[in-house]
């Protein structure tokens, strides 16, 4: 199971934010090797504030890393709610430390050869023939990948099926129908 398949299962498939379901993507919580389910607004800096208000529901969230990552979204908002809700989380002495280390939120993003980002469910066509370690096969170039899947640690990884195989699949190989 990766890490994309992890985190929508304990999310339940929405926004750990604002609770949005469409462009889901994980976004890092450094240090170490947490992450959090975010959806397209909530990794958009450029979000109206308005929006951010869903923070102060997220900040009750039991989850370490939701947790650490609500502390410091509202520490980079210039409001008097955002600052009063960040006062008002109480986190455990090791999570507080986390959240303090002050490393940004980092979103990983896919691209194809083109430059086209990639989102989970896409589908893609390969760009050259690529030989299949393990499974005997060579998957021949023009051969369309349904509903991808994005490696969420890496950023030069897809996985996807191709002959009825699970296969990871290097972004450069590939470019978005």
């Amino acid at each position: 199971m990766s890490l994309l398949d992890d985190l929508i299962a304990r999310s339940g498939g929405v926004c750990e934010f604002c609770g949005d379901s469409a462009g889901l993507t994980p976004v890092d919580v450094p240090p170490g090797d947490a992450a959090v389910l975010l959806c397209a607004t909530c990794t958009d800096d450029a979000a109206p504030e308005a929006h951010w208000r869903c923070l102060e529901g997220a900040a009750w969230s039991g989850i370490p890393a939701v947790q650490v990552a609500v502390w410091r979204k509202l520490g980079g908002i210039d409001a008097a709610w955002a600052q009063e809700a960040r006062e008002n989380m109480t986190l455990d002495a090791a999570t507080q430390s986390w959240a303090e280390s002050g490393a940004p939120l980092a979103a990983i993003e896919h691209r194809d050869s083109n430059g086209a980002l990639l989102a989970a469910g896409d589908t893609v066509v390969l760009i050259k023939d690529l030989p299949v370690k393990g499974a005997g096969f060579t998957a021949k170039r023009g051969t369309a990948v349904r509903g991808i899947s994005l490696v969420a640690d890496n950023a030069a990884h897809i996985e996807g099926r191709v002959e009825g195989q699970r296969i990871v699949i290097l972004t450069e190989f590939v470019k978005k129908k």
